[in-house]
């Protein structure tokens, strides 16, 4: 019989309950993953018209035309145009503000809340 020393490594039922939780969490990331993906891709095209010189001087509804489109040619989805809402004046900014509601597994959802604003340069 061998001694406790010499006995190493891991029992095939803890490497199995190991690998599913691994398999459990890659399985949430591959689901949560591209909607944080998506809602950078939707800030990266608000950081890009804000910056922009004169973005704060034009018209809401040219602000909102022109990330619409950006929107639509980057395939961005959840976000639609009354997500979107322009203050204007001295503090002029893009708010942008959804949920997304993803499906994990059986009847277990997630719902994801994204708020963010970027402001508009002269």
């Amino acid at each position: 019989m061998k001694s406790l020393q010499e006995q190493r490594g891991m029992t095939l039922i803890g490497f199995v309950f190991l690998l599913l939780v691994v398999l459990f969490f890659t399985y949430i990331g591959i689901k949560i993953v591209p909607v944080y993906m998506n809602h950078v891709s939707l800030m990266s095209e608000v950081k890009s018209i804000a910056s922009q010189p004169g973005a704060a001087n034009k018209s809401p509804n040219a602000i909102r035309k022109e990330l619409a489109s950006r929107i639509e040619i980057s395939y961005i989805k959840h976000v639609e145009p009354k997500h979107i809402k322009i203050e204007t004046g001295t503090n002029a900014r893009v708010l942008v503000k959804y949920d997304v509601e993803q499906h994990l597994l059986g009847n277990i959802d997630a719902i994801i809340r994204f708020d963010s604003a970027q402001p508009l340069h002269n």
